[in-house]
């Protein structure tokens, strides 16, 4: 507890700054919160003076604080369709990118991301064309099965 007791407050912003830098090598995006908790106890402790425990427990606080807040309120949802249920998808209305080739591969947008992302390449059995509406019938492994609409 004495190596606490002697940290200074420009201890914590190189130490948060050294977790925001590592984030950059060890891209888990968890380390950029504690580095930025750290920041906020170095800019606390310059202003006021803080006993070690309160340090400690501010950083904990304050890097869950924002950890909580990222995946809660502004990370992107980035799930895939693997293993996802069909009737979340089936049915959907989208429109074709480009000339869809039958039994070609192809690229459709949905008004609204559909499972994170608004455009998911495609099969169809039939040519369509491009920006013709079309509707998921299936996944068939990671592409989306359409027809036309």
């Amino acid at each position: 507890m004495e190596i606490l007791s002697q940290l200074q407050w420009w201890h914590w912003l190189v130490g948060g700054i050294i977790l925001i830098v590592a984030e950059l090598a060890i891209p888990t995006f968890y380390l950029i919160w504690f580095g930025l908790g750290g920041l906020l106890v170095g800019l606390s402790l310059a202003l006021f003076d803080l006993s070690p425990t309160a340090q400690i427990l501010l950083w904990i606080v304050a890097s869950l604080a924002f950890t909580f807040i990222w995946f809660r309120f502004f990370r992107h949802d980035t799930r895939t369709l693997s293993g996802s249920a069909d009737g979340e998808v089936v049915g959907e209305i989208g429109l074709a990118v480009a000339a869809i080739a039958p039994f070609a591969k192809g690229r459709v947008r949905f008004q609204r991301p559909l499972l994170g992302s608004e455009e998911w390449t495609c099969l169809a059995d039939e040519a369509i064309a491009a920006g013709d509406r079309v509707r998921v019938v299936a996944i068939e492994g990671n592409y989306l099965k359409v027809v036309k609409n």
